[in-house]
């Protein structure tokens, strides 16, 4: 459409996860609580990991780092999300939208490397422990941990400038809960080959790119489990990466089926359900993993538990 034919969308419409009326009140209070969990585990694994002496380690410094992408990746989302359970008209300003996608991206791809990068200080620790504490440096875990978010700035800077460089004309109604980059991009009015050809080259270079790091450090990390002779050194070194695994597996598969798949219209509920795991349920859990299967954090809250008692018998 020619620009001097067309009025510039100044605001979109979320049309959310549901248009039921009176499933609006209940997903309000069932992600409210969600929302109120995350934050509260993200922060008391974040305080925990700065209390405690003996977790001032490089794993539980990226684990403090993850935690604190995992608080603001789901507050970018959740709370707009929260808002519009009890609005009657779901609409975003363009420019908020575009701020909301930029941190939304940021965040989002910063986790995918912290996570790649908790994966390579596991290797490191299993597989090379003589020269670990002389390989992982502190300064060496502060210049991954802004690699991270170097990338994840580069990235979705880069897929911004991509998807607001076009105009938006017509329908201003994105079939999501926040604002996303397909969605956007299916109401341009201008083509959109090139946009969406850059936004899958960057997602499947940056995803299959950790994806191998991951790979290859835990097949070397399997390999060198099963060489241990000792039963009880094969537990303790599985239960210190059984716990990222895990939030790698649950984190990187709704990735894979969000932005490495055909799209079509029929698949936007899917879409929907995989989006709200990776931006509300993941950020959530993700503490909970790490409390229940990382036996150091359970020490360490066992004894900051017992610090707290002891100060309120006082």
């Amino acid at each position: 459409m020619p620009w001097g034919n067309c009025t510039k969308i100044t605001e979109f419409i979320l049309l959310g996860l549901t248009d039921l009326p009176e499933l609006q009140l209940t997903l309000f209070i069932l992600f409210l609580a969600m929302y109120f969990m995350t934050v509260a585990g993200n922060i008391g694994m974040i305080l925990l990991i700065l209390v405690n002496p003996r977790l001032q380690i490089p794993m539980y410094f990226f684990l403090g780092n993850l935690s604190l992408v995992d608080l603001c990746y789901s507050s970018v989302i959740t709370p707009k999300m929260l808002v519009n359970f009890l609005a009657e008209r779901n609409s975003i300003m363009f420019h908020s939208c575009a701020v909301q996608l930029f941190a939304f991206a940021l965040f989002g791809t910063t986790e995918c490397f912290l996570l790649t990068v908790m994966a390579y200080d596991r290797f490191l620790a299993i597989c090379h422990p003589l020269i670990y504490s002389a390989v992982m440096t502190q300064r060496l875990c502060h210049l991954l941990v802004l690699g991270s978010f170097f990338c994840g700035l580069l990235n979705s800077a880069l897929n911004l400038a991509g998807t607001f460089r076009l105009s938006y004309c017509g329908s201003n109604e994105i079939q999501h809960f926040y604002c996303d980059f397909l969605p956007i991009l299916d109401l341009a009015s201008s083509d959109t080959y090139a946009s969406k050809v850059v936004l899958f080259i960057c997602a499947d270079f940056l995803t299959m790119s950790a994806i191998s790091v991951i790979v290859f450090s835990y097949v070397s990390i399997l390999r060198r489990i099963l060489a241990i002779r000792s039963s009880e050194g094969r537990r303790k070194a599985f239960s210190t990466c059984s716990s990222h695994f895990t939030c790698v597996i649950l984190f990187y598969g709704t990735i894979l089926f969000m932005y490495l798949r055909p799209t079509s219209s029929s698949s936007r509920d899917a879409d929907r359900v995989a989006s709200v795991l990776y931006t509300v349920v993941i950020p959530m859990i993700n503490p909970l993993i790490y409390s229940l299967r990382n036996t150091e954090v359970k020490k360490a809250i066992g004894r900051t538990l017992h610090r707290i008692q002891c100060l309120q018998s006082v």
